[in-house]
């Protein structure tokens, strides 16, 4: 905390009144089931981001963001959208969440200070928008309950990004727990706790460095006909987390699917074989049962890979390489190590969960990687964390 105080100071002449720290995140399962009122299970990290503020006697917004030594700025009343902003329009996006929203704020010194950057991923952008808005409201000391800040980063996303509200990286960026996944029900518009509490046991997140590129626009499966195919498979079970889940019998599946194409189909597939994987993934944990819950997760890339189209080469090979760091073929079975893409998907973006002996061997398996193909990956050891805090 001393630096972002200290780049602030430096920056503006004078401390920062608050600053607030929000945690990175990735998805375990389910980040691609949001339209279809499914569940994600997500994990907030400690890859933070720092939002440091000082009020103005004006109405003008300055941001720095001491990383990458940039400078922005905009005033509270000609808020525009500007591609060349980047970063910057995240805070714009929650000053117009709030102004849009009937509250009252003034101008603002803002430092942003995240030793991870917004393009790698991993919720920084989000953690920059729940880190702001949590400090504008107690800057100026507002009365916005939990769920008006929630609706505050929606405006912001909706209509001044004009992008989608995804409240799975919302709830974890605001309510994540320390030792604990947090699993979104978007039927439900709630959040759940997990304890994750496999000690032996070391995350690691890695940025491949592999250049993302579209193979298909995830957004054309997003239509109100897909959802009812899918809405149609569902079942209501008292004894399911959540109350439901979607059928298994494979002959009323095809049946119902049989009316689109088939790409789309292996695409609402997937959608449902997610669903399960979460489930499945929770049961694992809930029980201490790491094989359970490793197969749900190594089910789930593969369900990412051959189904939904979003991995990459590169990234298949060190999930395989993960899968044989125990070489006994005893745990084909019984993994003791798991690993999954995740975000936006095809390249970029992974996680790999693997015991702790196991972990200079890992790292032996990146560097190989690094001569294979030639890009140069960034790892992160990481541990869950809890949600937004102020810590000033």
């Amino acid at each position: 905390m001393k630096a972002v105080n200290d780049m602030h100071e430096l920056e503006y002449g004078e401390k920062p009144e608050i600053v607030v720290k929000a945690p990175g995140r990735f998805h375990l399962i389910g980040e691609h089931s949001c339209f279809f009122k499914d569940k994600t299970m997500s994990m907030a990290i400690n890859l933070p981001v720092y939002i440091a503020i000082t009020k103005r006697d004006d109405s003008s917004l300055k941001f720095y963001f001491q990383q990458v030594n940039e400078r922005k700025k905009s005033s509270l009343t000609s808020l525009k959208l500007k591609k060349e902003d980047k970063w910057a329009n995240a805070l714009k996006a929650v000053a117009y969440g709030f102004t849009s929203g009937g509250f009252t704020i003034g101008g603002m010194n803002i430092t942003v200070y995240s030793e991870i950057l917004p393009s790698a991923g991993f919720g920084i952008t989000t953690a920059i928008k729940a880190a702001s808005a949590v400090a504008i409201k107690n800057l100026y000391n507002l009365n916005c309950s939990d769920m008006e800040l929630l609706q505050v980063i929606e405006r912001g996303n909706r209509r001044f990004l004009k992008v989608n509200n995804f409240i799975s990286d919302n709830f974890a960026a605001l309510f994540s727990r320390k030792g604990s996944l947090i699993i979104t029900d978007f039927s439900k518009n709630k959040w759940d706790y997990i304890p994750f509490n496999f000690e032996d046991k070391k995350v690691f997140l890695v940025d491949t460095k592999v250049p993302r590129i579209n193979i298909w626009d995830e957004e054309s499966l997003h239509e109100p006909q897909y959802a009812l195919l899918l809405g149609d498979l569902r079942e209501h079970k008292s004894n399911i987390y959540g109350g439901w889940q979607y059928i298994d019998d494979v002959t009323d599946i095809n049946e119902e699917l049989a009316v689109v194409s088939e790409g789309v189909r292996r695409k609402l597939l997937s959608v449902l074989y997610e669903h399960h994987d979460v489930l499945e993934a929770r049961e694992g944990i809930e029980k201490g049962d790491f094989f359970k819950f490793a197969r749900s997760v190594n089910h789930s890339h593969e369900t990412m890979r051959d189904m939904f189209n979003i991995s990459c080469p590169e990234i298949d090979w060190i999930l395989k390489r993960v899968n044989e760091l125990e070489p006994n073929l005893d745990f084909i079975r019984n993994p003791v190590t798991c690993g999954r893409i995740t975000g936006k998907g095809f390249g970029r973006c992974l996680y790999a969960i693997v015991r702790e002996s196991d972990v200079d061997n890992f790292n032996s398996k990146i560097s190989e990687f690094e001569k294979i193909f030639g890009f140069h990956p960034a790892v992160y050891q990481v541990e869950s964390s809890d949600g937004v805090s102020i810590v000033r």
